[in-house]
């Protein structure tokens, strides 16, 4: 224990997203422990910020790595906090935790979707947990004042006799079921930042934007937007986003391909393709709704009434500008797929995922054309 009661705390970061989580919970982390802990304890929380992930996702040695790193310097607690799915014996890890050596490896993913609230109490019950202390604090406070706090997670323990007795950590949660299965993609995704997507593809939407300032003053896209019902207009878009969606996936190679065969490898590539799937769709969908509102207001500044009525012999109306704007939407869509292959591959894997799951994906792919080669 550090003089004067003081336990340090260190939050050991993977760069990017973890880094950001971790020194936005490092500005309220000492006085809610503090708070929680009771009996006169302080807590000095430091944020450090390494890549400590690299070249693995194995727990056992990430463990190990956050183990050696501590031993160099004066830190009571270490709280190591990643933006990787990790697997641990089929389950999907929420959190490992080391008592004997004060260390705690957090998968942020496994959090799902409000991943800052649940980080923060996941954090705080770790460190009171590594520090054998109880959440006292709520119970010398006043009934009224008290808050009724509700677990970060609802994982299911596994202990050390499960875990393997050779392994660094001593109590380990994972996530099971249905629902833990949703959350820890949920939380993937969320890791990805799909809005990204929007920026990162800029020549793909030019492209789209080209296509759908064209089409909208196109006679024959009129007679065509007004002879298409409502399931085909729906067609039309599921189809455009489909084929958007497969576009980027293939072509910039985001398809995860493992090198091994076991049951445990094909569950993760389900699981880190799902989560591509559904990252590039949020992105293409926003995509897709910008266009379309784009589209409309184009619609109302260029297209002349009584052109548009003497071509459709149909009165422009508010549904005549949704329903071209909404076929053009479409049209442009299948454009920008067209013009997402002028992107550099590097640039769309920026864009879809997070700097920790791009080098993850490279060192696999790498793996896979090592053995190809061999």
């Amino acid at each position: 224990m550090s003089p004067q009661d003081v336990t340090v705390v260190a939050l050991l970061a993977d760069p990017d997203a973890p880094t950001e989580i971790a020194h936005r919970l490092a500005r309220t982390l000492s006085p809610a422990l503090a708070d929680r802990s009771g009996q006169g304890r302080r807590f000095d929380v430091k944020v450090v910020s390494e890549p400590f992930t690299a070249g693995t996702e194995d727990p056992h040695t990430l463990m190990r790595r956050i183990k050696d790193r501590g031993s160099a310097e004066d830190w009571d607690i270490i709280v190591a906090l990643t933006d990787l799915p990790l697997h641990a014996h089929g389950r999907k890890l929420v959190v490992n935790l080391s008592h004997e050596h004060s260390l705690a490896l957090l998968s942020l993913p496994s959090l799902g979707l409000r991943l800052q609230t649940r980080a923060r109490r996941a954090v705080e019950e770790a460190v009171l947990g590594l520090a054998g202390l109880q959440d006292t604090g709520a119970e010398e406070r006043p009934r009224s004042q008290r808050q009724h706090r509700q677990p970060a997670v609802r994982p299911t323990p596994m202990h050390k006799g499960q875990n393997g007795e050779e392994e660094t950590d001593d109590l380990r949660y994972v996530a099971s079921g249905p629902r833990g299965y949703l959350r820890v993609l949920a939380g993937m995704v969320r890791a990805n930042r799909p809005w990204r997507l929007v920026p990162g593809l800029s020549k793909a939407l030019a492209a789209a934007l080209a296509t759908g300032a064209v089409a909208t003053v196109n006679s024959t896209v009129w007679s065509l937007a007004e002879a298409l019902s409502a399931p085909r207009l729906v067609i039309a878009t599921v189809g455009s986003v489909a084929l958007m969606i497969g576009w980027l996936i293939i072509d910039a190679e985001l398809w995860h391909r493992s090198s091994e065969g076991s049951p445990e490898a094909r569950q993760r590539a389900r699981l880190y393709n799902t989560s591509t799937v559904l990252t590039v769709g949020i992105g293409v969908i926003v995509c897709y709704v910008g266009l379309l509102l784009i589209n409309v207001v184009w619609a109302l500044f260029i297209i002349n009434p009584q052109v548009f009525t003497s071509v459709t012999r149909e009165p422009l109306d508010a549904t005549n500008y949704w329903t071209l704007s909404w076929f053009v939407a479409s049209t442009a869509t299948v454009g920008g797929a067209l013009g997402s292959g002028l992107e550099s591959d590097e640039a769309i894997r920026a864009a879809a995922y997070s700097k920790r799951e791009q080098e993850r994906r490279q060192m696999a792919k790498d793996d896979h054309d090592d053995q190809r080669v061999t």
